[in-house]
């Protein structure tokens, strides 16, 4: 059974929550905040993943998923943070600290339990550096000859743009903030401004043409590749 850590101080969500997600067979460990949080994965190495709020007392989300992210037995459970509405910059500071997927409350139960499935899956597949080549829809990449197929016909593109189009299409529906995509592309500390990632998901777009359309933008927070009936 898949053990999931739901992280909250509202008792009455914490709950709510929680039997949604027993319904669905998982099993369900309950925390108020996030030193509880991390007491609870210290002592147990069995948690799949971890449904985390941000605004928390004692030590709050973003402090909780630095902290998740920081150790070894820890760094690659799966988290998925619960914002309140309108908290764009933190979304985008709890991705960049290694959060995998996010809720803006209020949200649908139904909504939950499909995050939880999907980064539970693709978790358990580990594909990202494994693969030879994908298939997203009309989409195809080969990642060994380093080329990328619309219908069968060779889109060319340049280092960055093939780089980008991969970190996005292996990860369909999970958002990625502009900075997550630079430290992808080029790596720690390197001068790139948000503005210049931008320019270069228009371009990419447009030589994408009506499969640009899968690169979605997030407002506020960045891109992520569509998520297609395949991908589910």
């Amino acid at each position: 059974m898949m053990k999931i850590l739901v992280v909250d101080d509202e008792a009455d969500l914490r709950t709510l929550v929680s039997y949604n997600l027993k319904k669905e067979g998982f099993g369900v460990i309950e925390a108020a905040n996030g030193q509880e949080c991390l007491d609870i994965v210290e002592s147990n190495n069995e948690i799949d993943l971890i449904i985390l709020d941000l605004m928390m007392p004692v030590v709050n989300g973003l402090d909780t998923c630095r902290i998740l992210r920081s150790k070894e037995a820890s760094k690659k459970i799966p988290i998925i943070m619960l914002t309140a509405m309108g908290e764009e910059s933190d979304i985008v500071l709890g991705l960049e600290l290694g959060a995998d997927d996010y809720l803006t409350k209020p949200f649908s139960n139904r909504i939950l339990i499909a995050r939880t499935n999907a980064l539970l899956r693709r978790q358990k597949e580990d594909q990202s550096n494994e693969l030879e080549s994908f298939t997203r829809g009309e989409l195809f990449v080969n990642l060994l000859s380093r080329e990328i197929f619309i219908n069968g016909e060779k889109i060319k593109t340049t280092f960055n743009e093939f780089e980008i189009v991969c970190f996005l299409a292996k990860n369909p529906g999970w958002v990625k903030s502009r900075n997550q995509i630079i430290k992808a592309v080029h790596g720690e500390d390197y001068p790139v401004t948000d503005r210049a990632i931008d320019v270069q998901i228009v371009g990419l777009r447009k030589k994408l043409k009506d499969a640009g359309s899968l690169i979605q933008t997030v407002r506020g927070i960045g891109y992520r590749f569509k998520e297609l009936d395949s991908d589910a």
